[in-house]
């Protein structure tokens, strides 16, 4: 029985393999494609004439707008395509036509099942804002920070209970609260004694109304950064509007 080197080798074309050539030897031996393909890099074997279209001058067919649209969902931020994806998806179309619509997609391949073309893999980029608001002396009127800690205090009616559940001690807890009252001149809490249903403490109206305002800035803020983030640094370049 012949082993896979010698099947490979009696099949050819002008010294190279052709990618569809591997994938038939592939599906005969019934061994994975990447063992075809690793087997002959040992060999110092070229693959010739990607399925795809990705090199080679393999003749192609017409664009079909139903494969362009199956492939959408599966394309990423960079216009890019994972061949074994795409492959499959080109069942129904054939490979010629799906060579086309790659082409007028300006969708590129990816991870090729052979290993012809590796994809050095970028790295992962994440946006990060922080919004707060301050004075003409720099002194903090508002933030995330001191927005947690009136939430909490909200939530378990005690400044006590807040900061032990921000992991703060209660002196820090109540520094933080002094601080933003004096910067904005305004009252923040208020504090009952006593066991009665009002006692503890709670958020006065200005309070609950600047958490909400600031909430609302902070959503807005990070929406517009977001997307803005993603045309600049995440939609690929020269992509084409599918229509």
């Amino acid at each position: 029985m012949s082993s896979l080197a010698e099947i490979i080798s009696e099949n050819l074309d002008s010294g190279k393999l052709t990618c569809t050539t591997a994938y038939k030897i592939s599906a005969k031996a019934k061994i994975p494609i990447g063992e075809v393909g690793k087997v002959a890099q040992k060999s110092n074997i070229r693959i010739s004439e990607c399925g795809l279209g990705q090199f080679g001058k393999l003749e192609k067919g017409e664009y079909s707008k139903d494969a362009h649209q199956k492939m959408i969902p599966f394309v990423d931020e960079r216009n890019k395509i994972k061949c074994e994806v795409a492959r499959g998806l080109a069942g129904g179309v054939g490979l010629k036509n799906m060579r086309k619509t790659l082409e007028v997609a300006n969708i590129d391949v990816i991870y090729c099942g052979l290993g012809c073309f590796k994809e050095k893999r970028r790295t992962r980029l994440y946006l990060k804002t922080k919004t707060w608001m301050e004075n003409e002396k720099k002194d903090l009127l508002f933030g995330k920070g001191k927005t947690e800690i009136l939430i909490e205090i909200e939530r378990t009616g005690s400044i006590l209970k807040a900061a032990k559940n921000l992991d703060m001690n209660y002196k820090k807890a109540w520094s933080h609260i002094k601080l933003l009252q004096k910067n904005l001149n305004d009252v923040l809490v208020e504090t009952k004694q006593g066991g009665g249903i009002d006692a503890g403490t709670k958020l006065t109206p200005i309070a609950n109304e600047y958490i909400t305002k600031y909430k609302q800035l902070q959503k807005e803020v990070e929406d517009f950064a977001n997307e803005r983030f993603k045309e600049l640094f995440l939609k690929p370049r020269n992509k084409r509007e599918f229509k």
